[in-house]
């Protein structure tokens, strides 16, 4: 038999997410797994993420691999993927998720509030943009990509005063000695989807889907990410789209439920719609669209502007 074939970006946090994907299914399916690279549109141009469309520009070239039978499976950020569902593929598997929440990496070990008025925070995404603005800390928000390490050396050189990250990227590449602060979600939701991975799967494969699935998917990660998700695409909103989200599943009186909640802001940060809802975790694509309905009626897509 021969190996099976994660695909993988090239990035270090990239392979350091695959490789525990990678890791996980040889050891469930005692089977050689071995790493594949692909460069994705992300990876080569260095635009804003803006300006590339978001959605997607991180994903396409590894879904094109599993099209064309180059990989047999495809690990994500869950966070990248489009809402819009792909036909011939499968979300074979949402792993246990790491911490959601947004880090700050900061000259001096200080904190956001710490920080003097007009200091330079560094974020490539619209959404941390907006959050940040909106905390009102009077901080000069500064436009930046590249991957952690280039980030964190911005705040070391003295080019910016601090950088908001992912945590788990943090996590998977063993850096959280570098965070400063963990930002509590009533401070700044995460992305939807932010800290879970997405392993997709060719739809066709059906044995594969049902292996990778057993080896690797956390019900209560997969039952959040699709809360979240779901408010994402009810808003027309894209991945790099000013919206926060976030769900858990908790220990309620009656059992188990889904907690979910959300915030579409202006680019500015000035005007925003937060809401929040709970359901049962069985249906978190039902509480999605209860809780994206209530953000509509409240003018979240009169924020968000027209649709990408």
């Amino acid at each position: 038999m021969r190996p099976l074939r994660v695909g993988t970006r090239a990035s270090l946090l990239a392979r350091a997410q695959s490789g525990q994907v990678a890791d996980a299914l040889a050891t469930a399916l005692r089977r050689e797994v071995v790493l594949v690279d692909v460069t994705t549109e992300g990876d080569v141009n260095r635009a804003p993420l803006a300006q590339l469309g978001g959605t997607g520009v991180f994903v396409g070239a590894l879904r094109d691999a599993l099209l064309r039978d180059e990989v047999d499976v495809a690990v994500h950020s869950l966070k990248d993927l489009p809402t819009t569902p792909a036909d011939a593929l499968a979300l074979a598997a949402v792993p246990p998720r790491e911490d959601p929440r947004d880090a700050v990496v900061a000259r001096s070990g200080m904190t956001l509030g710490e920080l003097p008025v007009g200091s330079r925070v560094g974020t490539g995404s619209p959404r941390r943009a907006a959050q940040l603005h909106a905390l009102g800390l009077g901080l000069e928000v500064v436009a930046i990509r590249g991957n952690v390490d280039t980030r964190v050396r911005k705040v070391r050189s003295g080019e910016v005063d601090a950088v908001v990250l992912a945590r788990a990227g943090l996590a998977r590449l063993d850096r959280l000695g570098d965070v400063t602060e963990t930002l509590d979600p009533l401070q700044m939701l995460p992305a939807p989807g932010q800290g879970a991975l997405a392993v997709e799967t060719r739809r066709a494969d059906v044995e594969l889907v049902e292996a990778v699935r057993g080896a690797l998917d956390d019900r209560a990660s997969r039952a959040a990410a699709l809360a979240e998700r779901t408010v994402l695409a009810d808003l027309e909103a894209g991945c790099a789209a000013p919206v926060g989200a976030l769900a858990e599943v908790v220990l309620g009186d009656d059992g188990e439920e889904l907690w979910l909640r959300a915030v579409a802001l202006s680019p500015d940060g000035m005007l925003s719609v937060r809401r929040s809802a709970t359901g049962p975790p069985t249906d978190p694509i039902g509480l999605g669209h209860v809780l994206a309905d209530e953000m509509v009626a409240d003018g979240a897509s009169k924020l968000l502007g027209d649709p990408p």
